[in-house]
């Protein structure tokens, strides 16, 4: 299952739901003020970079990204 982010038409909040594919956010309510339907927006993600590669592991001496934490 996917994770979607949704805001809330009402109070604005933005948040994060482990939901079945394809949900719209009409059976939701948001979890500040109870307002029903938010809406589903658009997420951002990051990607970890590989070591010694032009992201921010360029400059880790680690062969091993989970050792620094990026």
């Amino acid at each position: 299952m996917p994770i979607y982010e949704f805001r809330c038409k009402g109070c604005g909040n933005r948040f994060e739901k482990l939901c079945p594919l394809g949900e719209t956010g009409a059976g939701l309510k948001c979890p500040e003020c109870g307002k029903q339907a938010p809406e589903r927006v658009m997420s951002a993600f990051q990607t970890r970079g590989i070591a010694g590669g032009t992201g921010s592991c360029g400059s880790c001496s680690s062969k091993n990204c989970g050792s620094c934490g990026h």
